[in-house]
């Protein structure tokens, strides 16, 4: 098993971070992302804490001695469990890859909580153990670090592209305040 962990400031508040989240997907620096589709979202009425799960399709660039080896497309699934806790200021994000995970398992864990001293900003965790399976297991040091690797690349890249989605996200915010604070009926109401 072989563990990845970061840990990142992003210059935004919570709430903006949160919500800039759902539209992460579609950016430039993630064309592997294909589809992102909620398959179940529910509210608990007393916490006020919203569960979503999502399946995501990606493309990965499997080298094709790998799929002819083990079979398989490019076409890769992951299960997402995100758990918005909006008292506490906490989103949590759980991901297993579906595909072939008898083979590699990527189990992710992504944080976004309201930095403790500067609620202007959002701390960032992710985690991650990758673990080769059993029927692999004479490659599964190799396999375990090729894919460490690779996923810390594109750690790298997404938060970059995520970044991008957040700087967006807050121009279109400032537009949507400046088109309503001159619009006539805003005026009028003042």
């Amino acid at each position: 098993m072989k563990l990845f962990k970061s840990v990142h400031e992003f210059n935004y508040e919570w709430s903006l971070v949160s919500a800039a989240n759902w539209q992460k997907y579609p950016n430039e620096n993630c064309p592997h992302v294909r589809h992102v589709d909620v398959l179940n979202r529910w509210v608990d009425p007393e916490t006020g804490i919203l569960t979503t799960e999502r399946l995501i399709t990606v493309e990965q660039n499997v080298p094709s001695l790998i799929r002819k080896i083990l079979g398989g497309g490019t076409t890769q699934y992951v299960r997402e469990i995100s758990i918005i806790e909006p008292k506490d200021k906490i989103l949590t994000m759980k991901s297993i890859n579906l595909t072939m995970n008898n083979l590699l398992s990527v189990e992710e864990t992504i944080v976004y909580r309201e930095h403790p001293e500067h609620k202007q900003k959002t701390q960032f965790t992710q985690q991650a153990a990758i673990t080769a399976g059993s029927l692999v297991s004479r490659w599964g040091n190799v396999i375990e670090e090729f894919s460490l690797k690779r996923f810390q690349q594109n750690a790298a890249v997404g938060r970059e592209g995520f970044n991008k989605v957040l700087e967006r996200f807050v121009v279109m915010a400032e537009a949507q305040h400046h088109q309503s604070a001159g619009s006539p009926t805003t005026n009028v109401a003042k």
